[in-house]
């Protein structure tokens, strides 16, 4: 589900179990310019919706979270990189 705060959007959010998932999805021509356009400012405005979206989980303080990129490529499958950020 995309997720969107005045403090930042977030694409995906993704759970299973006690693990979230947030997700940044970046279509470009290239790989590494995918991966490059998750700038720092986009990182943190990510982490402060992250850290808004958790404020409203009665489990929050359970709940492991990790922020992933996926890359969308033309003519390609999507890239995943786990950790991304």
């Amino acid at each position: 589900m995309r997720y969107r705060t005045k403090a930042g959007e977030i694409d995906l959010i993704v759970r299973k179990g006690d693990l979230v998932v947030f997700v940044e999805v970046k279509a470009r021509a290239g790989e590494q310019e995918a991966v490059d356009a998750v700038s720092f400012t986009a990182q943190r405005r990510i982490g402060a919706a992250s850290e808004i979206w958790l404020s409203t989980q009665r489990d929050a303080v359970k709940l492991s979270s990790r922020y992933d990129i996926v890359v969308v490529m033309p003519r390609r499958l999507p890239r995943h990189f786990p950790d991304g950020f």
